[in-house]
């Protein structure tokens, strides 16, 4: 079984600031499990101490018609 809780935003660069220190403490808290807030939903994991893969990637485009774009994926995986 598979469920997915996707939610897309448009937020300020304060917020993702705000965002991204929610989840990085909510990895550090030393408890099990972690809860992440997904739009308004929230959904808990249980991520291992070790073994968490890591994936960063970024994509820098340039166009004359479309103008810059830039984009940033992080993405955290492990076997339960």
């Amino acid at each position: 079984m598979v469920q997915r809780t996707t939610a897309d935003e448009r937020r300020s660069r304060e917020e993702i600031e705000n965002y991204l220190q929610t989840l990085a403490a909510a990895f550090g808290n030393g408890e099990e499990s972690v809860s992440i807030p997904v739009g308004n939903k929230t959904v808990d994991l249980t991520p291992p101490e070790e073994d968490v893969g890591l994936s960063v990637d970024v994509v820098e485009r340039s166009s004359r018609l479309r103008g810059d774009y830039e984009k940033i994926e992080l993405e955290l995986a492990w076997k339960r």
